[in-house]
Parts: structure tokens; C-alpha cells; sequence
């Protein structure tokens, strides 16, 4: 079947997006000096949170945040997300799961710095959230992405969180 120009559209937008996922995961393994200085790289025993979580925290939940900076568990969870959600949303499978995962990180992100920087309510973090349950609720990883093939697989059939 033939993708529609808006179809394409959606598919386009969710491997955009999962290339942020993607790439930020990339970047603070490698440290390849985009946001992630070669030193500080995951790779090189580095940890991936802690500057942000450190330095970059303020508002009402700085305190929280700062509490957790070099956590080791802190770091893999965030990195496995990264990868996970980056990778699902890329390839468009579990759209559903990367969706919301990938809501809960950028919303956590949000919190950790009150107010965002530019703006007193919306910024980029609130509207790659708003394009996450976009791309979940028209079921994007069909289009240029493999969840057809996903969607035909026993386990998604009966389980459609997994979709």
C-alpha cells in the first residue's frame, strides 16, 4: 500500500525525532564535542548527567535534581532511554512505549530546569512531547518504518502497549 504525502509526513517527523533520541545518546558516549566534550564522554568513565543535573538544574526542583548528578544508576537508565527510545522511533516500532517513555524524560528534563530559558511555559522540550503523542496517536511507525511488520507480531497483537 502507498503512503500518503501526510503519511510520509509523520514518518519523516518520527525518525527526526528519534534522531535526537538517537544522536544525544551517540554524542555522550563518543563525546564527539557537539554537546559532549571528548573528556567528558560517557566512554571514558564520564558521567553523562552530571553537568546538567549539577549545573544547569534551578527552579523548584534544582535541589531533587543536583541530589541525583553521577548517579550510576541515574546514568544508565538515562542512556538506555536515549538508545531505546531513539532506536524505536527510528526504526517505528513500539512507538506507543517510546512515546510515552520519551514524554516522561523530556518532562523530567523540563522540571530540572523552572522556568525554561526563552520562554515562561513553552519550550522545545513541551512540544517534542506534544509531537511524541502525535506520532503515538496516528500510529506513525507505519509509515517509512517497520511497524507494520511490528503491528503483525503475536506479542503486539496481545499486548497493544506494545504497538
Amino acid at each position: 500500500m502507498k503512503n500518503t504525502a501526510k503519511q510520509n509526513l509523520f514518518g519523516i517527523l518520527r525518525i527526526f525525532i528519534g534522531w535526537i533520541f538517537f544522536w544525544s545518546f551517540i554524542d555522550k558516549v563518543w563525546g564527539l564535542g557537539f554537546e559532549t566534550a571528548a573528556d567528558k564522554a560517557w566512554i571514558v568513565g564520564a558521567s553523562p548527567t552530571f553537568g546538567f543535573l549539577k549545573f544547569a538544574t534551578k527552579g523548584p526542583f534544582a535541589g531533587i535534581f543536583q541530589a541525583m548528578a553521577g548517579s550510576a544508576f541515574v546514568d544508565w537508565l538515562f542512556m538506555i532511554g536515549l538508545l531505546s527510545i531513539g532506536l524505536a522511533l527510528i526504526f517505528g516500532i513500539g512507538i506507543r512505549i517510546a512515546a510515552y517513555s520519551g514524554s516522561i524524560m523530556l518532562i523530567l528534563m523540563w522540571l530540572a530546569a523552572l522556568p525554561p530559558e526563552h520562554n515562561p511555559i513553552i519550550d522545545e522540550h513541551i512540544i517534542y512531547i506534544l509531537v511524541l503523542f502525535i506520532l503515538s496517536s496516528v500510529d506513525a511507525g507505519q509509515y517509512l518504518g517497520l511497524g507494520r511488520w511490528w503491528g503483525e507480531r503475536l506479542a503486539v497483537k496481545k499486548n497493544k502497549w506494545l504497538k
